[in-house]
């Protein structure tokens, strides 16, 4: 089978596309046939290097497919069934799994990351790690969906509990993880002021339900947003882009707000004024990915066409390298996704 895999870390250049044995499902195991599966951030750090990471390893987060064979004492499956991957595992022991909580529990870890992923023709899971594509929804949109949508679920849902009528601020609305929190944050009847750098974009931010958008390629967007929100600022910030917003967006929350961030595509360190944290009574909130049982819902609304996911291009597979570099370029609105096979 096709298959991108990596045996070192660095450029575009070390990803290869390999040929190697389809895998058999064992008891409570399903073989599936990969329809598509997204690009996201995470491949892009994964491919740089991340510590602790055992190579060779296949690349891929997000991911849709076929059921092609069900292991023994499998049920509620059959083979030809369109499903979900989903992009987080764990042992299903912890008493975080048992609180639904399973991002939390120590075991945890993310397919292309912690173990192979979804960037190859068929793979292998545990039959708990799957679900039906709803009726209707393209394999192409669900496959960009999960990471993203799931993650942005747990920053404004379980972790800063975003309530009606609260003010939200979305760092870089048309990123796949922006375009999710968005919608979310919508739907949870907040109002959504969305930044982004290119006119295009900033009609596919409003497209996608934002009240307002604010060009943060300006010097001074901070004060853009406080306009907006006559000089009080918003009660959550929405952050994944790091040092290059962070200092701004800090400016940007009100009396008690909250800022949570799911990492930094432009770097890891940031820093934080104490005066300004205290006597603002600010919090700093980190969240990393969400809670599995978000991810019927969240489908669910997709395939009504509640929620809905800007995809920019599909490839085949076999161009994987064109999409991380385009990816790093920041040359796409919305997601990249690869089809196998091809």
């Amino acid at each position: 089978m096709q298959a991108v895999r990596i045996h070192q870390n660095g450029e575009p250049s070390v990803l290869q596309v390999e040929d190697l044995p389809i895998p058999k499902p064992g008891a409570g195991q399903v073989l599936v046939r990969v329809l598509a599966a997204s690009v996201n951030h995470l491949d892009l750090w994964v491919r740089r290097g991340i510590p602790g990471l055992k190579l060779p390893l296949i690349l891929g987060c997000d991911g849709t497919g076929e059921i092609a064979e069900l292991g023994a004492g499998v049920t509620g499956l059959k083979v030809g069934q369109k499903v979900v991957l989903e992009p987080g595992f764990s042992s299903g022991d912890s008493e975080f799994d048992r609180a639904g909580l399973d991002h939390l529990s120590d075991d945890y870890g993310i397919r292309g990351e912690h173990s192979d992923g979804f960037d190859c023709e068929f793979v292998v899971l545990d039959a708990r790690f799957v679900f039906p594509l709803p009726a209707g929804l393209d394999p192409i949109v669900g496959a960009a969906a999960p990471l993203t949508f799931v993650t942005a679920w747990g920053m404004l849902v379980t972790r800063t509990q975003l309530k009606r009528g609260e003010t939200v601020l979305v760092l870089g609305g048309t990123s796949g993880v922006g375009q999710a929190a968005i919608q979310i944050a919508n739907d949870l009847g907040a109002r959504v002021i969305a930044t982004s750098s290119a006119e295009a974009k900033r009609k596919a931010t409003k497209d996608l339900g934002a009240h307002e958008v604010v060009d943060h390629s300006q010097p001074d967007w901070d004060k853009a947003v406080k306009k907006l929100t006559d000089g009080r600022g918003v009660d959550v910030v929405f952050e994944h882009v790091g040092p290059a917003t962070w200092d701004l967006a800090m400016r940007c929350l009100a009396r008690r707000g909250r800022l949570v961030t799911c990492g930094g595509t432009t770097g890891p360190k940031v820093s934080i004024l104490l005066p300004h944290l205290f006597m603002k009574n600010l919090s700093v909130l980190g969240a990393t990915m969400g809670p599995k049982n978000a991810l019927p819902g969240i489908f669910d609304k997709l395939a009504s066409g509640k929620y809905k996911l800007a995809v920019d291009r599909v490839l085949p597979m076999s161009e994987v390298r064109k999409a991380h570099e385009l990816l790093e370029a920041r040359q796409v609105t919305g997601k990249i996704v690869l089809v196998p096979g091809k």
